[in-house]
């Protein structure tokens, strides 16, 4: 979801201070770490898509109880929810090793592509795999 997906909301509504979060990222790592800038607000963009999806979970949860306004509670029960149905999904079909990896590699060539505007073509996981697999045999 794009931060400018929220209704009535301009982007800069729905970001994280930047300023704040790197304080937040440069603490959590160890002294001699450094983060590119771009890694950095990727990370935000992160943080700001699972705050946004806790938010509607828990107004789905709060909905459910017809109540008006979201509680502690009901970002917990949502929080329950989010794992129990990323449980359901890992014990579905299950990936190879070298599949995963090559999911990885597509999803982070997609993450590459909406940072840089977008415009390039992201490999599809069967020809990511090929690759791999021939510069492994290299």
């Amino acid at each position: 979801m794009d931060p400018m997906d929220i209704v009535g909301k301009s982007k800069e509504d729905a970001l994280l201070p930047k300023a704040t979060m790197t304080k937040i990222i440069k603490e959590m790592l160890p002294a001699d770490v450094r983060v590119a800038r771009d890694a950095q607000d990727l990370l935000i963009e992160c943080c700001v898509e699972f705050i946004n999806l806790i938010s509607s979970e828990s107004n789905e949860v709060c909905n459910k109880e017809d109540k008006r306004t979201i509680a502690p509670e009901h970002v917990l029960k949502a929080l329950q929810q989010d794992s129990q149905r990323s449980v359901k999904m890992n014990t579905g079909a299950e990936m190879t090793e070298e599949e995963a990896a090559a999911e990885q590699q597509r999803m982070f060539a997609e993450a590459r592509a909406r940072m840089n505007g977008g415009g390039v073509s992201v490999p599809q996981p069967e020809q990511q795999l090929d690759t791999q697999q021939s510069n492994l045999q290299n």
